[in-house]
């Protein structure tokens, strides 16, 4: 048995080994700065003597160590003890996919108005990436916009937690926040490094800084024994080089320094690297996502797949004021290339508008893009036992295989390739039903998933102690 899959690569193994080479002497000739004293103690320690303004400059053998010291694969698991997924390791599921990311406003599913994004909002979309079976964790879909406690993140957290039992991917801004955020899942859950569930997200300040807030936070994390993502985010002519080689370059350089730092706090601290590569758009002041920032996110995957590191990457989000023709575009281009490339994790699907609102009606149509890409992904099987010339001898020539006996052992699975959302209508069917235009569909379909959306047996449970607490440790 032959199994035909189509795949995608974008670097030579002289491409890798060149852009390897230039980013151990950004590390080691231009340095990063470290802004926390604690973190330039660690390096301090490793690599002896003092550090002048805070520049530290990380030597090749430094990286290669902390190369072999981290682990290859890593596990995540449902919170109720199952695995969910693996990352790394000649990874068998393909790209995995979430939902989020830090959306300051929601997009509401009926018209496309924008709210400031709510606490019944988290709800709303936990519940949702819980429902739709395409996505395999929930990353922090919002920012609490109305919420004068000072714990928003971590009533977020709360009510992420309560509301699915898929891997959560938290993003955190304010450290104290995120300490007791992983505390009280601690207090919930109880060990959370056995079978983590939880995976946070940290990014530095490109170009290459690693800022105190993210030292601060990974610090913790690791002291806890959890997996997490280091991921740099760059905007090609203005964070990072114009140039996509040179963004590629630093971003890596980047990842090869928080994965140093990781190493040199707890050797073999299990983590995902990645980065968010885009552009800078001066006419209109936003970042965006293009062909080749998707390029240069391929290549990063290609660059963690040789250091035998799991990978995280972008998502194709952002880009559209809706689900639109513009948000379609570039989800179709990276989930595709994502999916028959090397990405490992692609954490953030459903933001509009340079990922400021977050959208369900994005969040389905991305759930249909991806089965569809995963069904192209997998590719067909060339069955030694399933002979397609008996199928072709026995209709012969000017018949029908309508009705011959493999169509009709097989016609199931085909119907599945069709659209979940919008039905084949032939141009008379279409026409019958008054001419129905396909967002309007779309809008209704995902109307009738936020009316039926799936939540844990012991979401009130975990809500009711959750939140006494959260009142317990701000009192």
């Amino acid at each position: 048995m032959h199994k035909i899959q189509p795949k995608i690569s974008v670097l030579s193994k002289e491409q890798i080994l060149k852009i390897h080479q230039d980013s151990l002497l950004i590390l080691s000739h231009t340095g990063i700065r470290v802004d926390s004293e604690r973190a330039r103690a660690v390096f301090s320690e490793a690599l002896g003597g003092a550090f002048d303004d805070n520049l530290i400059r990380i030597p090749s053998e430094i990286v290669e160590q902390s190369l072999h010291s981290a682990p290859a694969k890593i596990d995540m698991y449902n919170r109720d003890g199952s695995l969910a997924f693996s990352l790394g390791g000649n990874q068998q599921s393909g790209t995995i996919y979430g939902i989020g990311v830090t959306n300051s406003w929601y997009q509401n599913p009926d018209n496309d108005s924008v709210t400031p994004f709510t606490r019944k909002h988290i709800e709303l979309a936990t519940a949702l990436g819980n429902t739709l079976t395409q996505f395999d964790l929930v990353s922090t879909p919002g920012v609490i916009q109305n919420d004068d406690s000072q714990v928003g993140e971590v009533l977020a957290t709360l009510e992420m937690m309560a509301n699915t039992t898929k891997p959560l991917s938290i993003l955190i801004s304010e450290p104290k926040q995120f300490d007791l955020a992983i505390t009280m899942l601690e207090h919930l859950h109880g060990d959370l490094s056995k079978k983590p569930f939880v995976l946070p997200y940290f990014n530095p300040i490109t170009p290459l800084v690693l800022n105190e807030d993210t030292t601060d936070k990974m610090f913790f994390t690791i002291d806890r024994g959890l997996p997490f993502i280091f991921s740099s985010y760059g905007m090609s002519g203005a964070t990072a080089p114009i140039s996509a080689e040179g963004t590629l370059v630093m971003l890596n350089a980047e990842l090869l320094a928080g994965l140093v730092f990781s190493q040199l706090i707890k050797p073999g601290t299990p983590i995902v690297l990645g980065s968010l590569p885009s552009v800078f758009e001066m006419q209109n002041m936003i970042s965006a996502y293009t062909s080749q920032t998707m390029l240069v996110n391929l290549a990063c995957a290609e660059m963690m797949d040789h250091y035998h590191i799991p990978h995280a990457g972008t998502s194709g989000s952002g880009t559209g004021w809706g689900p639109d023709l513009l948000a379609s575009g570039t989800l179709w281009m990276n989930h595709l290339t994502n999916s028959i490339g090397k990405v490992g994790l692609a954490p953030f699907v459903g933001g509009n508008f340079d990922s400021q609102a977050f959208s369900p009606t994005t969040v389905v149509y991305a759930d249909e893009v991806i089965r569809q890409v995963r069904q192209f992904a997998s590719g067909f099987v060339l069955d030694e036992n399933n002979d397609p010339l008996k199928d072709i001898h026995s209709v012969g020539p000017g018949g029908s295989f309508l009705l011959s006996e493999a169509t009709l052992a097989q016609y199931r699975d085909i119907h599945e390739q069709h659209s979940q959302i919008w039905p084949g209508y032939s141009l008379n069917q279409w026409q019958t039903e008054f001419s129905p235009d396909a967002l309007s569909s779309l809008r209704e379909y995902t109307l009738n998933v936020l009316n039926k959306l799936h939540i844990p047996e012991d979401h009130d449970s975990v809500l009711s102690r959750g939140e006494e607490f959260i009142k317990q440790v701000s009192t």
